[in-house]
């Protein structure tokens, strides 16, 4: 594969050997390929000491399993330097506004208020659908050599050793596991590493184009925040909004991605439209129902202390308050004020 026209319009670092790519990381050869693993050893490592993740197995709402890998201190430093110094400095697709300085959920919803129709579709799986070759395929388009290429991209991506799924606490059928196991398995982006978002919205640039293109074509418009994408657009759009959903699946299929087909939402302006827990109607807006539990939450803790209020036993509750304050300033600047009065109000 060779380097795109515009990878010299980048700036990236110039790392032209393996030795060079040893020096710049500040490794000896044999750290980086145990970090690297191209060989999969780590995959059979049943020593969490000898791993290079911590693992923790969540289940989504929907009833599915998500698995944060977050990589521990040493490889997260050499991720860290590799987000800062090549990842950030490429461009992403205009219609991508998660994970991107100066974009935000708000920017995500904006292109969408005041439209007869939106529809919104949610990717499986998103992050784990990114294969190791993959990734190893956009460092070398990046402009640097096979041997460099793959050393990056194995760096960037993990393959869950086998006896992360042998615990026995798991609360998930047997088939989710095998589902799990057999997803996991192969080197892929880990949830939970600073490499994984920006690589994921660089790798999908293609993605982005078919489906802006897509949109365009149909009069609507396009966004996507990580795996989240949402379309809008007239009362024409609405008539098809339907089989215009049917073609999106397709495009990812064809990119190797899957819709989860349940989220499908397609909102007509007769009744509520919102995207990644925000009202888009007639603005943006936080959801009537989140900013009065916010509030009551709130007021209790004015009445009755904070301790009353922290069901679920966020260690730093009054941290947790304060982003969710924020969160509601970012959306909407007035009822923000009005929660920052009663939170200054409480007692810690």
């Amino acid at each position: 594969m060779q380097p795109v026209a515009a990878a010299a319009r980048w700036g990236l670092p110039a790392i032209e050997s393996v030795g060079a790519l040893c020096d710049w990381l500040q490794l000896e050869l044999e750290e980086l390929e145990w970090f690297a693993d191209l060989r999969g050893l780590g995959y059979g490592q049943s020593d969490s000491r000898l791993q290079h993740y911590h693992y923790k197995v969540l289940a989504k709402r929907s009833g599915d399993l998500r698995l944060i890998e977050a990589p521990k201190q040493r490889l997260k430093e050499m991720q860290r330097r590799i987000l800062a110094e090549i990842l950030e400095r490429i461009p992403v697709h205009p219609a991508v506004h998660g994970f991107r300085k100066g974009h935000s959920i708000k920017s995500f919803v904006s292109p969408h208020v005041q439209q007869s129709v939106v529809l919104r579709m949610d990717v499986r799986n998103f992050f784990p659908s990114f294969h190791g070759p993959r990734i190893q395929a956009f460092f070398r388009m990046a402009g640097y050599p096979e041997s460099v290429a793959d050393l990056l991209g194995g760096v960037c991506t993990n393959a869950v050793p086998r006896g992360v799924w042998d615990k026995s606490y798991f609360d998930f059928s047997p088939e989710q596991l095998r589902e799990a196991w057999s997803l996991y398995a192969r080197p892929h982006l880990p949830q939970g590493a600073p490499t994984s978002p920006m690589l994921a919205n660089l790798c999908a640039y293609r993605i982005d184009c078919r489906l802006s293109g897509l949109a365009a074509s149909a009069g609507a418009k396009y966004t996507r925040y990580a795996d989240d994408l949402a379309f809008s657009g007239d009362e024409a759009f609405s008539r098809h909004a339907l089989g215009f959903s049917e073609h999106v699946a397709a495009v990812l299929l064809e990119e190797g991605f899957h819709v989860h087909h349940r989220k499908t939402r397609t909102m007509h302006s007769g009744r509520r439209q919102y995207l990644a827990g925000l009202v888009t109607n007639e603005k943006v807006n936080v959801v009537r129902r989140d900013f009065d539990l916010l509030k009551a939450i709130l007021t209790n803790c004015v009445r009755s202390g904070p301790e009353s209020q922290n069901r679920e036993q966020h260690p730093s509750f009054q941290s947790h308050l304060e982003g969710r304050i924020s969160f509601v300033e970012m959306i909407h600047a007035e009822k923000g004020v009005r929660m920052r009065r009663i939170f200054e109000q409480i007692q810690w």
